[in-house]
């Protein structure tokens, strides 16, 4: 599988803080045409910047849920406009999360950790960013055991509770203890001491003129809604 995360991503702090902006300003417009307009343009311009491949896999997800929840929407209001805003909606949250989904989690704890943000955040972000990929690992492994000893589907629930929840709860259990030995063996530390930070992240005029485009983008598409 091909990975989604930029090669080149903006400043950390700023790719969340976009993220947040995106999602606000396409949820506030979301009754106008504005939104779709704001959107599309956030997009193309996450494209420039090097998202490509987050841009690209966001595509069938956002086409699917709009399909979806547009049609749920028109068959019990029957209301055209309410089906635009909700297909709206779900292509600002897509794009919204793009700037995160392509993020690698080490970038935004180093940026935290370069800002002295204090080490409880930083460790919690970093062992958190961590533990979903874990758990994904970590339930396809049980999936799989249960295939190799023909356990049968663990959608069906005679099945699930003693053959996939009770296994993958106790992998999970074991990695978490695993976990706390390797943060406290390898000094991480949460007092806020004096510390130095690995590959200190710095922000960049391309940072800036990203910045610069999103915030004049956003502030135009609500001041147009307005009028």
């Amino acid at each position: 599988m091909t990975s989604v995360k930029a090669k080149n991503p903006v400043y950390p702090l700023l790719s969340i803080i976009a993220s947040v902006i995106v999602l606000v300003t396409g949820l506030v417009t979301a009754k106008t045409v504005v939104s779709a307009a704001y959107v599309a343009g956030v997009w193309l311009l996450l494209l420039v910047f090097g998202y490509w491949r987050c841009c690209l896999a966001v595509i069938p997800f956002a086409a699917i849920m709009s399909a979806l929840f547009c049609g749920v929407t028109y068959a019990l209001s029957n209301d055209t406009a309410a089906t635009f805003a909700a297909a709206n909606r779900i292509l600002a949250v897509s794009v919204a999360v793009i700037p995160g989904l392509a993020l690698e989690p080490v970038l935004a704890v180093r940026n935290l950790s370069g800002l002295r943000a204090p080490r409880m955040i930083t460790l919690g972000m970093m062992i958190a960013l961590g533990f979903f990929p874990l758990l994904k690992k970590e339930t396809a492994r049980v999936r799989e055991a249960m295939r190799t000893r023909g356990a049968g589907n663990a959608l069906d629930p005679r099945i699930f509770h003693r053959a996939f929840l009770v296994p993958l709860v106790v992998r999970l259990v074991n990695i978490s203890d695993t976990l706390a030995l390797s943060v406290e063996t390898r000094g991480f530390d949460a007092s806020d001491k004096n510390y130095t930070v690995y590959k200190e992240i710095k922000f960049r005029l391309r940072d800036a003129a990203f910045a610069l485009l999103l915030a004049a983008g956003s502030v135009t598409a609500v001041v147009v809604c307005m009028l």
